[in-house]
């Protein structure tokens, strides 16, 4: 698919809703001697994902491994986890591993739907950024990065000549009527930006004291916002045109509209870019809990994480250092700028509460 011509339908479908070398060539080296007919169903965000796995990472996992993959995709929202939890209590798996964003992650922990996974089986593992592995309480792992992303500071470059250097940017009263920020509290987590702006990190987040002062700090900005929205492409659009020439958006689909011609920029901020993410998960009702593990042992690969940059527009979810990715094939989809990791848990256990706040002090 030409990356280009996906603008639209790869901002729209994905959010909407991320060592062991020696073994991996052993699986290479014999792939159909024991897999051989078996099939694995993996469930992945539809639209343009699941387009490009089907295209350009499943075959070659089936021709390595001769395990054929049955693709799903996912509905949007929680919709999927609560599919996947009511057909875990019959005993049935929708797919056996499926790519789950992180609230849902933390939701199937707290529910047990997720199998423990076995690292001594995914070797590769041991690559994955810190932050992208889901643990349950005990320490046993839930989940693995699959995919992650990266919310921006984007700009209209004929508005503005220059790139702002960090979200403090946003706050700038000069920039009065001229933002497009993100309707939701959990999904623009602009909560996390003020705290790694103002407050030091999203440590300050943690009282509720600490998700006051971000409130009242963010409360500031409301004047130089034009549109909060949640049509990703009218914001897109917008920009383009230098009508709402500032705001927050996703990286990848910046770049592709540069790549296309368009007068605007995606900034990697000093506090960070948002690291969003998907991660592999095994539902406890499926049955191939085996081929599940070489499964996500595969994708945990360096060159399949490059893979993945390249055809689908994902950042790594293992360090760049360990793929053969250019520096400008690294900088159109992450960056060595330490992110900013969003509070998935508060989104968990505090949303009403969150939520109320949002309404009452920031998009009322």
């Amino acid at each position: 698919m030409d990356k280009k011509s996906s603008i639209g339908s790869l901002s729209l479908s994905r959010r909407t809703v991320l060592a062991g070398g020696a073994a991996v060539a052993g699986l290479m080296a014999a792939p159909n001697i024991v897999r051989a007919a078996e099939t694995l169903k993996v469930g992945v965000y539809g639209g343009y994902f699941k387009d490009s796995f089907d295209k350009h990472i499943f075959p070659d996992f089936t021709k390595a491994t001769g395990i054929a993959i049955e693709s799903v995709a996912e509905p949007t929202g929680d919709a999927w986890l609560v599919q996947l939890e009511q057909a875990a209590r019959a005993n049935q798996a929708p797919a056996d591993v499926s790519m789950i964003a992180q609230v849902g992650m933390l939701k199937g922990i707290a529910s047990k739907l997720w199998t423990p996974l076995d690292l001594a089986k995914i070797p590769n593992a041991a690559a994955i950024l810190p932050h992208l592995v889901n643990k349950y309480p005990d320490g046993k792992v839930a989940g693995l990065g699959a995919v992650s992303w990266y919310i921006t500071l984007v700009s209209n470059t004929k508005t503005f000549p220059e790139a702002p250097a960090s979200w403090a940017a946003l706050w700038d009263p000069k920039l009065k009527d001229q933002l497009g920020l993100m309707a939701l509290v959990s999904n623009s987590f602009l909560l996390e930006v003020t705290a790694a702006t103002f407050f030091g990190g999203t440590k300050h987040l943690d009282t509720e004291a600490g998700q006051l002062d971000c409130f009242k700090k963010l409360s500031e900005l409301k004047p130089n916002v034009k549109l909060w929205y949640r049509d990703e492409a009218q914001f897109e659009s917008a920009l383009k045109a230098g009508e709402v020439p500032m705001g927050e958006y996703y990286h990848d689909v910046t770049g592709l509209a540069v790549a296309d011609g368009h007068p605007v920029r995606s900034t990697f901020p000093k506090e960070g870019g948002i690291n969003d993410s998907g991660s592999w998960a095994v539902s406890r009702a499926s049955k191939k809990a085996e081929l599940a593990h070489t499964f996500i042992n595969y994708m945990c690969q360096p060159q399949i994480q490059a893979l993945l940059s390249r055809k689908v527009g994902t950042a790594p979810t293992i360090d760049r250092k360990l793929t053969d990715l250019t520096d400008k094939e690294f900088a159109g989809v992450s960056s060595d700028i330490a992110p900013i990791v969003p509070r998935y848990d508060l989104y968990q256990t505090k949303a009403d509460w969150l939520n109320q706040k949002w309404t009452e002090l920031i998009v009322g």
